[in-house]
């Protein structure tokens, strides 16, 4: 039994973001890099760049826009951008809240519906500090950050 649980916790499919939040983060990402250059890209520009489909990805980008993160904007030289003075304002935490709420700093580590410091579950505490850590990274990574590494070919966003 602890063999299968070993497995599947570290199973190389297991995602700790939603697929949203994901192809959010990576549709961010891209438009960073070509917002830096003054560049606008359409749906299905950024659908193809990130490897996601075009529908999911609409929906993706319009939560995005809804929370101000990327901007959309109609007619024949219409697309998404980021504006360039928000470049570095823009953080992963932003993104992940914009799709999926808080709810990934607050999950129980076991997936119990309640679970804190007054009646932790066995990993509550391991797992608090991975999830501070994590909201840590998030909210101090930018997207402009993350965009440099495609700019220099180091970063990829789809294999």
């Amino acid at each position: 039994m602890s063999d299968i649980f070993f497995i599947s916790i570290f199973d190389t499919n297991y995602n700790m973001f939603s697929k949203a939040s994901e192809y959010g983060i990576r549709a961010a990402i891209h438009l960073a890099h070509l917002s830096k250059k003054g560049e606008r890209c359409s749906l299905r520009q950024v659908a193809k760049a990130i490897d996601s489909p075009v529908a999911f990805t609409a929906k993706v980008l319009q939560l995005l826009a809804r929370d101000g993160i990327i901007v959309s904007f109609q007619g024949p030289t219409g697309g998404y951008e980021i504006p360039k003075e928000s470049l570095s304002l823009v953080h992963l935490s932003d993104i992940v809240k914009a799709i999926d709420g808080d709810s990934i700093y607050n999950g129980c580590g076991l997936g119990l519906e309640s679970c804190n410091e007054k009646k932790p579950c066995p990993l509550h505490f391991q797992f608090k500090s991975i999830r501070d850590e994590l909201k840590e990274m998030l909210q101090t990574t930018s997207v402009q950050e993350l965009a440099k590494g495609l700019e220099y070919g180091m970063a990829f966003l789809k294999r």
